[in-house]
């Protein structure tokens, strides 16, 4: 993923994510974050962390050493800090082929939950998100409660379970073999 550089408008030493995520929500920022962690300023660690934002508001994520993008990606950047910050405000218009691919995309409340822990930060996130993007995520997440709430009902799984072991007898016999 190559972005345009942009305007930097801060750069220090943060120990936690949740700083910078806090501050691009409560300025607006339309940009991204690049976060490299201890270990790859001190360690020779590989890449750095892409945070992108719109409107203040997480919509993708992409780590320079891994490759990995969207959520995926967080896991590469939740190392353990302190994190050299460069936050970089940009075009909208410049970020529109990252905002338009799927590829890159996260929940946006996602990165306040794994990289700071911070349920209060995620909830100030959702309620910043713009109304069809937040639309979009409940759709996108409806799925995925349904499968939580299946793997929760334990009489179900247990009912699969033994109708698999019934199958696998019933083969093992049609297939000679012997238990």
């Amino acid at each position: 993923m190559k972005l345009p550089r942009g305007q930097l408008v801060r750069q220090r030493v943060v120990a936690d994510v949740g700083t910078v995520l806090a501050t691009a929500l409560e300025s607006a920022l339309t940009g991204y974050a690049r976060l490299e962690s201890q270990d790859a300023l001190l360690l020779d660690g590989d890449g750095a962390g892409v945070l992108i934002f719109e409107d203040g508001v997480p919509s993708g994520a992409y780590h320079t050493g891994t490759e990995s993008a969207g959520a995926d990606a967080l896991s590469d950047i939740a190392v353990a800090g302190p994190y050299r910050l460069e936050l970089y405000e940009l075009d909208a218009d410049a970020l529109a082929p990252v905002h338009d691919s799927d590829h890159f995309q996260l929940p946006p409340e996602l990165p306040a939950k794994r990289l700071a822990s911070d349920p209060d930060l995620a909830e100030r996130t959702l309620a910043a998100t713009p109304d069809e993007r937040r639309t979009e995520h409940e759709e996108s997440t409806a799925g995925a409660d349904a499968v939580e709430a299946f793997l929760d009902d334990e009489e179900k799984i247990a009912s699969i379970q033994e109708r698999a072991r019934d199958q696998a007898r019933e083969r093992a016999k049609e297939w000679g073999f012997k238990r």
